[in-house]
């Protein structure tokens, strides 16, 4: 248990981690961090209190889905948003394209890290996430479509209300489910199997 906490928090962490080096680095972000930036804008307030809201926002409709949270799912409502304020006031802005470039990249592969680690941990899925499931579920329509149509409409909002939307944007979508699937089996958590010995036959 202590381990799989510990890599729930590792991988929510990271993943604000993820966020930050998205924003710093100025040339797209994913669907769900370009609305982030855009309602921030909006607001006037920090991407990490957007996130913390959103995702609260988006657990509301988990409730005629009739989802259930688990921990994970409310950790991760709280943790990634403090984490990405948190790293935020740590990264530097960059000047240099090839900078941003190398850091976009490497966001993309922190993400997928971080995704691995918090659903490998087994503690619920993410509100956003879980929203797709629970509509998948009432529904019947296809994972591909829901998510399909979730991603491009929070894509479309945040980006008519100012979200960055770039280069990255097209090679998070791109690469995200092929580096997710790769990571994923490295995290993923399996209940040890106990042998014991059979009992000695008496003659």
């Amino acid at each position: 248990m202590s381990r799989r906490l510990l890599q729930l928090y590792i991988g929510l962490s990271l993943y604000g981690l993820s966020t930050a080096m998205f924003i710093r680095a100025d040339l797209g972000a994913d669907p769900w961090n370009v609305f982030h930036l855009g309602v921030a804008k909006l607001l006037a307030m920090d991407i990490g209190t957007i996130m913390i809201l959103t995702g609260a926002l988006v657990l509301l409709f988990w409730i005629p889905l009739r989802q259930r949270p688990g921990l994970g799912t409310i950790s991760n409502v709280i943790v990634i948003g403090l984490a990405a304020d948190a790293f935020l006031s740590l990264i530097p802005t960059l000047d240099s394209l090839l900078a941003r470039s190398v850091l976009l990249a490497a966001a993309v592969i922190v993400n997928a890290l971080a995704t691995g680690m918090y659903i490998g941990a087994g503690f619920g899925a993410g509100p956003r996430d879980g929203l797709m499931t629970g509509i998948n579920a009432r529904t019947g329509w296809s994972v591909r479509s829901v998510r399909t149509a979730i991603e491009i409409s929070v894509l479309l909002i945040g980006w008519a209300l100012g979200g960055t939307f770039g280069v990255g944007t097209v090679l998070y979508a791109l690469s995200i489910g092929p580096l997710i699937q790769i990571c994923l089996p490295w995290f993923r958590q399996r209940p040890k199997v106990i042998i014991t010995p059979e009992p000695e036959r008496v003659v």
